[in-house]
């Protein structure tokens, strides 16, 4: 009993003496652990659900951010703790030396893992206690509700968080006494001057991460299709993972021999110690710089995306629903968009209520893919050109348009009006199926329709003469079976009443709705109406709100981990540069360098090491803007620009802060090699 008492005060010095090492290590496991707990309290919070109509979703979303999170602690942590044992391998070595036998190490590994599983998981889980119900109150505010009183603990959180980071730990512990286990005192010793020799320049998988890059942005540049796009996200991401670790390990070292080979540029004191710095330690700095650049990569799409979403909210809800209400309904039927009309509006009376700012118009919505110049219409040319270019048209009447835009616009058999929007379309005429329309005049504003606005297809807006060929059109793509696609009718409207007040009448919409309008449409034999729907924006908005505040809410932690994530591997690279180089630039200063020289080229080597991983992450997002643009589309955020604000000024952001942590570190780096 002795001995384990003398173990577990031997591994308590060690962690002491070793702060510089693991008091960042140890910040990182209990930022983590709080991150862990604060998603996984907030996700089983019942009075979240309660706050404000649609924020059901928002416990959905938190949920997967715990998933998230769980992967990252054991991804990063598992990680970094290679980090600790590099710089630890010495130490053990020469306690072996002296005397302790591997199993007498065991029991120091053991009581360090103790120590940082004990702290990580009660600082963690008091943190995160103390924190959730800031974040509760952070995430209320998001949803514009009121916060309810009292303070909620969740002890099944507190419960998964011992058994998940426990078995982390216990998993790091088991990894540690491996590498302990199969390695010899001199190994051992040696064990934090590993990779230094020279790594051989392989050219093939130097190709193979080129290649993959390329796949990955081709990928995000090119395709358009909305199920394409929706299927490959993950692969271009895995792609350009992939590509990012093979270049820098494999490309990096390539690029490094040719520069070398490079006689003027290579044999000048700044590049030299340059180059061959970087040449000789590439093989392990690699995969850290690979990791930065990952890291950085994800934060920044993280947070540009949910920014975007967030603060573009009232655009995505202004062209999903441009009124308070919308009254959909499927019908082929001219005459019955006056009844549709009339049957709304004498409701509303009988409920003491009238609409405000309305219109009505009926409109067709179709799917197309361009194949040989033609916009292909049909189900079957459609499903066997998947990888074919895809568009949404959504076409009106020229009655309508000129009613509703207030215009006196003339079209003659085979002419349409184009509308495109902030999309561009070339050529004066269009082909659909069989049929070649003549463009008259490219209009500058369109009627607002919910159903189009969300489209991940590139959108345009057609006028056709009249009511015969809307139908025409309409015929082409129900030549396929099973088409759900047809002529359909919006009437849109404000409402005075908010709230259960206007809860009531919808209810009262949906039974007045069934009992006349649908009487009437079979009445003049046109049975085959195909759905009612009604719409309100203030439930939509909720639903948005509560789905974007959980996305801005995950994102904005998650892009704090990473950050904090980032800086931790940069802190422990910088640490190891600099034990690994303090020697080399001694000999260098030995053989007549003076130390202005050493001090330029160790500034060189640092910085370009330091902000290739940034560069490249700019690189990154920039390949990936027009995939997740289309994505945003799905949830109506059509603006492109206010997409590319948010984009820059999060890059400028991080860029700023990843220019601090070089300054901080670059001292501790200096230190060391001074």
């Amino acid at each position: 009993m002795g001995n384990k008492f003398f173990y577990a005060k031997l591994a308590a010095v060690s962690i002491r003496k070793n702060a510089r090492l693991y008091l960042p290590y140890l910040l990182t496991c209990v930022f983590t652990v709080a991150a862990y707990y604060i998603l996984a309290a907030l996700s089983l919070n019942p009075g979240l659900e309660n706050m404000v109509v649609g924020s059901q979703s928002t416990p959905t979303i938190l949920s997967m951010g715990v998933a998230v999170v769980t992967l990252f602690a054991y991804v990063f942590i598992f990680y970094t703790n290679s980090f600790l044992m590099k710089r630890r391998k010495k130490e053990f070595g020469l306690y072996n030396v002296l005397g302790m036998g591997k199993g007498h190490l065991s029991w120091v590994i053991f009581f360090e893992t103790l120590y940082l599983a004990v702290i990580s998981l009660a600082v963690g889980l008091g943190l995160g206690v103390l924190l959730d119900k800031a974040a509760f109150l952070t995430l209320a505010r998001l949803l514009g509700a009121e916060v309810p009183l009292g303070f909620y603990v969740s002890w099944t959180s507190i419960l998964h968080a011992l058994v998940i980071f426990g078995a982390l730990f216990l998993l790091i512990f088991l990894n540690s006494l491996r590498q302990l286990h199969f390695a010899n005192p001199i190994e051992l010793i040696k064990g934090s001057q590993m990779g230094e020799k020279e790594p051989k320049a392989r050219w093939l998988l130097a190709f193979l991460g080129a290649a993959c890059l390329a796949a990955g942005y081709w990928i995000a540049v090119t395709i358009t299709n909305p199920l394409q796009v929706l299927s490959l996200f993950f692969v271009a991401v895995i792609l350009v993972i992939l590509g990012t670790y093979c270049l820098f390990t494999a490309g990096s070292i390539a690029l490094l021999k040719l520069l070398r080979k490079n006689r003027k540029f290579y044999y000048t004191p700044r590049h030299f110690i340059s180059v061959s710095g970087m040449l000789y330690r590439m093989k392990q700095n690699a995969v850290g710089l690979a990791n930065i650049c990952i890291l950085s990569t994800m934060v920044l799409v993280i947070l540009s995306t949910t920014f975007s979403m967030y603060f573009g909210l009232d655009d995505m809800i202004q062209n999903n629903y441009p009124r308070d209400m919308e009254v959909r309904v499927g019908t082929p039927g001219q005459d019955l968009q006056e009844s549709l009309e009339e049957s709304v509006n004498a409701i509303l009376s009988q409920k003491g209520s009238g609409p405000e700012n309305s219109f009505c118009y009926s409109w067709l919505s179709m799917d197309v893919r361009v194949v040989d110049g033609t916009f292909a219409v049909d189900r079957e040319t459609i499903d066997q050109n998947l990888t074919a270019p895809s568009y949404t048209l959504c076409v009106v009447t020229l009655q309508d348009y000129n009613r509703l835009m207030h215009t006196q616009k003339t079209l003659e058999d085979g002419e349409i009006l184009l509308y495109t929007g902030s999309e561009t379309y070339e050529g004066d005429h269009l082909r659909i199926g069989n049929t070649t329309y003549a463009i008259r005049e490219r209009v500058e504003d369109f009627p607002p329709n919910g159903a189009t606005a969300a489209a991940m297809n590139v959108r345009l807006c057609l006028v056709v003469k009249d009511w015969e060929t809307l139908r025409a059109m309409n015929r082409m793509q129900n030549q396929g079976p099973g088409s759900l696609y047809g002529i359909a009718c919006s009437y849109y409207f404000d409402l005075p009443e908010t709230g259960e007040a206007q809860n009531q009448i919808v209810d009262a919409l949906y039974t007045g709705l069934s009992q006349s309008y649908f009487d009437r449409v079979a009445d003049q034999g046109n049975g085959d109406l195909q759905y009612l729907r009604i719409s309100q924006q203030e439930e939509e908005r909720g639903f948005y709100l509560g789905t974007v505040s959980g996305l801005l809410f995950i994102g904005v932690l998650l892009g704090g981990l990473f950050m904090m994530a980032t800086i931790l591997i940069i802190y422990y690279k910088q640490i190891s540069e600099g034990y690994d180089d303090k020697e080399r630039f001694a000999i260098m200063e030995k053989v007549g360098m003076d130390k202005g020289e050493v001090r330029q080229a160790v500034r060189s080597q640092v910085l370009t090491v330091f902000f290739l991983p940034l560069v490249v992450a700019g690189i990154h997002t920039a390949f990936a803007f027009p995939m997740i643009s289309r994505l945003l589309k799905i949830m109506a955020l059509q603006n492109t620009d206010f997409y590319i604000f948010c984009t820059v000024a999060v890059f400028l952001v991080f860029a700023l802060c990843y220019g601090i942590i070089y300054a901080l570190t670059a001292r501790i780096y200096y230190r060391i090699v001074s």
